[in-house]
């Protein structure tokens, strides 16, 4: 007796990827995950390609793989993929400390956060 197939998480025209331990904090993630919202992938990956931001890379690879999930997984059709989801969440938190003066502690903080991307290839009525 095997077990019975797990169900899809996502509907059959989505597919997506998950980055973790991203070494920023959630808050700069999120910058860089708005960017790319309701976009098309093509017009997303540009967007992340030309960014200032550091963590931006990191996106693009997720983004690619996203893509490549769809692609490869899903039989989804690469050229009318958008992305429909791009959520940020916390992750741990390194506790780093610095001696200070008169005896004290400096706190110090090093956040990882992690990023989900959902590519949906949209039906025809939604087109």
């Amino acid at each position: 007796m095997s077990k019975s197939k797990n169900p899809r998480r996502v509907a059959e025209n989505e597919a997506y990827a998950v980055s973790r331990m991203l070494k920023t904090s959630p808050q700069k993630l999120n910058l860089v995950a708005q960017m790319i919202r309701n976009k098309p992938v093509e017009k997303a990956l540009a967007d992340l390609t030309f960014s200032k931001k550091r963590i931006a890379e990191d996106v693009k690879k997720t983004l690619q793989s996203a893509i490549a999930n769809a692609e490869n997984n899903h039989n989804l059709d690469v050229d009318e993929l958008i992305v429909a989801e791009a959520y940020v969440g916390k992750n741990l938190t390194m506790k780093r400390g610095r001696p200070r003066a008169r005896g004290r502690y400096g706190k110090i903080l090093k956040p990882f956060a992690q990023v989900t991307i959902l590519v949906r290839q949209p039906s025809e009525e939604q087109a």
